[in-house]
C-alpha cells in the first residue's frame, strides 16, 4: 500500500508540473515533460517490483515448518557435538519442508508421551518423530503415506539371550513412555510376565540397561540396531515384525497439508533421495517392496481412517 501511495503522490506531482509547463512552453515543454514523467513512473514501478517477494506464489517463503520430535531418539532426532539438530528424521523433515517452499523446519522437542496432545492443541503442524501407524491412532489423527517399515526389538547386554518372549518372565524391560513399544508391553505384560520401567527419553531407558537397572530396552527395530552400532556393550537379542510403518501425523482438519506432504514423500521415493538417507544413516539400501520404496495409492495409509483414495500424480517441481 505504501508503494501505491508513493506512486500516486509522484503522479500528482508530475501532473502539477506538467500543467505549469504547459501554460508557458506549449508543445516542446509538453513533449519533454511527458518523457520525464514516463521515466519517473517507470523508475518508481521498477523499485516497487524489486521490493516484492521473488516468489509471490509461494506462501511458505520466509517461514519455518513447525514439527514435533522426541529429540534424543537416535538416529532419528539428536543433537551433534556442535549442538545442532541431526539424524535421519531431521534430514528427512528438513528436505520435506524445503520442497514445500519453507525455509526449513523448526523442530520442537516434545516427550513422546505428550506429543499428540501438543499436535491437537496446535503447538506445531506435524509430528515428525517416527510414529507407528495404528488404526487406533488413525481414528484421532491423519497419517501421510508411510515412509519406513517398523518392527520391534529388545536390546540387552551382549551375551544375553532371548529365544522366545516367554524368556522375559520376571525381567525388567525399560521403555520410552507413551511409545508404540510401551503400548505393546502393556498389552502383553500379563501374558509374558515381565516388569515395565518407563522413561521420558529412550536414551535413559538404554542407560538403565547399560548400568544393570533393566534387563532389556524395547524400541523400534531401526532404533535398536543403530544404538547397537554405537554402544559396543549392547546388542539386539530378539526382533519382532509388525504390520505398522512409520508415518508423519497431522490434525484431522489439516487434510490439505497432509496431502501435500504425502506428495513430497512420493517425489522423494521416485527420485531415490529417501533411499539415500537410509544408506547415510543405516549403512544399507532399504529392503525392496517396503514403505521406503513403495508409493502408496491415494493419500495416507490405505484402509485406515483418514485415507483418501484420490488418484493423483505428484507435481515434483512446485514448492
Amino acid at each position: 500500500m505504501q508503494g501505491v501511495n508513493t506512486i500516486a503522490a509522484m503522479v500528482a506531482a508530475v501532473s502539477r508540473k506538467h500543467n505549469m509547463f504547459r501554460l508557458g512552453r506549449a508543445r516542446l515543454g509538453h513533449a519533454r515533460l511527458g518523457r520525464k514523467a514516463g521515466l519517473m513512473l517507470a523508475a518508481v514501478a521498477a523499485g516497487l517490483a524489486l521490493s516484492l517477494p521473488a516468489h509471490a506464489d509461494n506462501p511458505n517463503q520466509g517461514k519455518k515448518f513447525k514439527v514435533a520430535a522426541d529429540v534424543g531418539l537416535v538416529p532419528f532426532f539428536m543433537r551433534g557435538t556442535d549442538g545442532k539438530m541431526d539424524g535421519f528424521s531431521n534430514d528427512l523433515t528438513q528436505e520435506v519442508a524445503q520442497r514445500m517452499g519453507y525455509d526449513g523446519a523448526e523442530v520442537i522437542d516434545t516427550p513422546f508421551s505428550a506429543i499428540f496432545a501438543g499436535l491437537f492443541s496446535s503447538r506445531y503442524d506435524m509430528v515428525a518423530a517416527p510414529t507407528n501407524t495404528t488404526r487406533e491412532r488413525a481414528v484421532q489423527m491423519l497419517f501421510a503415506e508411510p515412509y519406513m517399515a517398523g518392527g520391534l526389538s529388545f536390546l540387552a547386554k551382549k551375551g544375553a539371550t532371548v529365544n522366545s518372549l516367554e524368556d522375559l518372565k520376571g525381567k525388567t524391560i525399560a521403555v520410552n513412555n507413551g511409545s508404540f513399544s510401551d503400548r505393546w508391553l502393556q498389552d502383553n505384560q500379563e501374558k509374558y510376565g515381565y516388569k515395565i520401567q518407563r522413561f521420558n527419553k529412550n536414551t535413559d531407558a538404554v542407560q538403565a540397561v547399560a548400568i544393570g537397572r533393566a534387563f532389556a530396552n524395547m524400541s523400534e527395530t531401526p532404533l535398536a540396531r543403530y544404538i547397537a552400532t554405537q554402544t559396543p556393550t549392547l546388542a539386539p537379542v530378539y526382533d519382532m515384525t509388525t504390520e505398522a510403518n512409520y508415518a508423519f501425523a497431522f490434525r484431522k482438519d489439516d487434510m490439505a497439508l497432509r496431502n501435500r506432504v504425502d506428495e513430497v514423500l512420493e517425489c522423494m521415493k521416485q527420485d531415490g533421495s529417501l533411499s539415500k538417507l537410509h544408506v547415510k544413516w543405516f549403512g544399507t539400501e532399504p529392503n525392496a517392496g517396503t514403505a521406503m520404496t513403495v508409493i502408496f495409492p491415494g493419500y495416507g495409509v490405505p484402509d485406515f481412517p483418514g485415507y483418501e483414495p484420490t488418484e493423483h500424480t505428484p507435481d515434483c517441481s512446485r514448492p
